[in-house]
């Protein structure tokens, strides 16, 4: 079957089989390798992408369902400027050891902060529960995670102007 949809602000148009995953669609037919697989049920948020603007796990979503949606990932620094502000302060704040889980916790930040430009750290925690990291723990994420709510805000305010 073929589908109509638009990636990283892009209008796509391919052909996928029923039983593909978006996940695999994404990193083997559209070679967008940031989204990774973590788990393959849904539970650990290294596959989250933002479609139609919810954070969804790609790997519980057919990639059929894609059809007319809007969908971004982690490379779509073009179409979501704020990604690079996110990514460089994670980077900034220590957040990042071997950056698996960074995909995922990056979008799921850019859709706490469209949604709450001036996070609390329960807030923070609330919106990245369903991303799991192995290897830094939580303090510094979440750091990066403020850090990046700091800038965005000093953007905005500065476009503003």
């Amino acid at each position: 079957m073929f589908i109509k949809f638009k990636i990283n602000g892009e209008e796509k148009k391919a052909e996928v089989k029923s039983e593909d995953r978006l996940l695999d669609f994404i990193r083997d037919e559209l070679h967008l390798t940031g989204t990774k697989e973590g788990c393959g049920e849904g539970e650990c948020g290294a596959c989250t992408i933002i479609m139609d603007n919810k954070t969804v796990p790609s790997c519980l979503v057919y990639a059929y369902e894609a059809d007319g949606k809007e969908i971004y990932t982690i490379e779509g620094k073009k179409a979501l400027k704020e990604l690079e502000i996110i990514q460089q302060s994670f980077v900034d704040a220590g957040a990042v050891q071997c950056g698996y889980c960074i995909p995922g916790m990056v979008m799921s930040t850019k859709m706490l902060l469209d949604k709450n430009i001036n996070p609390n750290r329960y807030e923070i925690r609330e919106a990245l529960q369903g991303n799991l990291c192995r290897c830094t723990g939580y303090v510094k994420i979440v750091d990066g995670v403020e850090l990046s709510a700091h800038r965005i805000r000093e953007r905005r305010c500065k476009v503003n102007e």
